[in-house]
C-alpha cells in the first residue's frame, strides 16, 4: 500500500464517520437515509453523465452490491434507532475487517502475510474494544437487539467490500463504477419512504435537507476514494485501515454527542493504531 493510497482511505474514514455522523443526528432516521441516499442518487447521475460506462463483466457485480447496499442501510438504520452511536458505529466498523480478509482470501485469492494478518487482527480487536468497553463503561445492560444489528451490518460491510474490490476491477472505471452504484442503490429507500409517508414525505424532508443531502454527498466521496484505493492495493489492509473512521467516530460522539470516550476506549483506539501500523509496515 503506498502513501497516496494510504492517505485516500484515511480521508474516506474520516469523511465516512463524518456522514453517519449527520445521519444518526437526524432523528428520523428513515428521513436521514432517504436524503443520503437520495444526495448519493444525484451524485451518481452527475458522475455517470461523464464517466466511462463500466465493462459489461463488472455489471453482475454491480447489482449484487446494490442490493446488499440496501440490506447495509437497513441494518444500520435499525443499529443507530436503537443504540449510541458511539457504540454501534464501532461494533459495525469492527466486524468488517476479519471478516473481508477471509473472504478476499477465499474468493479473490488474496493471501494476507504475517505481519499484515497479525495486523488486521490487532486493528480489529482494537475496534470491537472500543465499542464494548463502551458498553461494559456506561453501567447499562446491553441491548443485544442494536448489538445483532451492528453485527449484521458489519458483516453487509465485509461482503459489498469484496463484491466491490472485485467488480471496480472488472469495470476498468472506478469513477464509472461508483457512479453506476450510487444511481442502482440510490433509488430503493427514497421510493420507500414515498410509499409509506406518501403526501407528508417533502414537508418532513425539508427541515432536514440540507443536512441529510450534505451526507449523501459525503458517502459518495467516501466510498468513491475506498474504490479507487481497492484497484490500487489488497482489499483486507485497505478495510482494516477504512475503519480508523471509528476514532473519528468516538471523536465526535464526545465531542458532540456527548458520549464517554474514557481510559478504556483510549486504550482500545491505541491498540487499533498499533494494528494499522503493522499493516503498513507490511505493505
Amino acid at each position: 500500500m503506498t502513501p497516496l493510497v494510504a492517505a485516500a482511505v484515511l480521508v474516506a474514514a474520516v469523511t465516512h464517520a463524518s456522514w453517519n455522523a449527520i445521519a444518526h443526528g437526524i432523528k428520523d432516521q428513515l428521513l436521514a437515509f432517504t436524503l443520503v441516499s437520495g444526495g448519493g442518487l444525484v451524485c451518481g447521475l452527475g458522475i455517470a453523465v461523464w464517466a466511462p460506462v463500466p465493462a459489461a463483466g463488472a455489471w453482475p457485480y454491480l447489482v449484487a452490491s446494490a442490493v446488499i447496499h440496501v440490506l447495509y442501510q437497513a441494518l444500520l438504520m435499525r443499529s443507530f434507532r436503537l443504540g449510541d452511536f458511539g457504540q454501534m458505529y464501532p461494533i459495525a466498523r469492527g466486524t468488517a475487517p476479519l471478516v473481508v480478509t477471509v473472504l478476499a482470501a477465499v474468493f479473490v485469492h488474496e493471501r494476507p502475510g504475517g505481519w499484515q494478518t497479525a495486523g488486521v487482527v490487532v486493528a480489529s480487536a482494537g475496534l470491537v474494544g472500543l465499542a464494548l468497553w463502551g458498553i461494559r463503561g456506561s453501567g447499562a445492560r446491553p441491548h443485544w437487539a442494536a448489538l445483532a444489528a451492528a453485527v449484521a451490518t458489519g458483516l453487509s460491510i465485509a461482503a459489498y467490500t469484496v463484491v466491490d474490490g472485485v467488480g471496480v476491477r472488472a469495470s476498468g472505471t472506478s469513477m464509472g463504477y461508483i457512479g453506476w452504484l450510487m444511481i442502482l442503490e440510490g433509488l430503493a429507500i427514497p421510493a420507500y419512504a414515498l410509499a409509506t409517508r406518501r403526501g407528508a414525505l417533502v414537508g418532513q424532508l425539508r427541515p432536514v435537507a440540507v443536512r441529510g443531502l450534505g451526507g449523501g454527498v459525503l458517502s459518495v466521496f467516501a466510498y468513491g476514494l475506498v474504490l479507487w484505493a481497492q484497484t490500487r492495493a489488497p482489499l483486507a489492509p485497505i478495510a482494516a485501515l477504512r475503519e480508523s473512521s471509528i476514532i473519528v467516530g468516538a471523536a465526535i460522539g464526545a465531542l458532540f454527542l456527548r458520549e464517554r470516550f474514557g481510559t478504556a476506549r483510549i486504550a482500545a483506539a491505541g491498540l487499533m493504531v498499533a494494528g494499522i501500523g503493522l499493516m503498513l509496515y507490511a505493505g
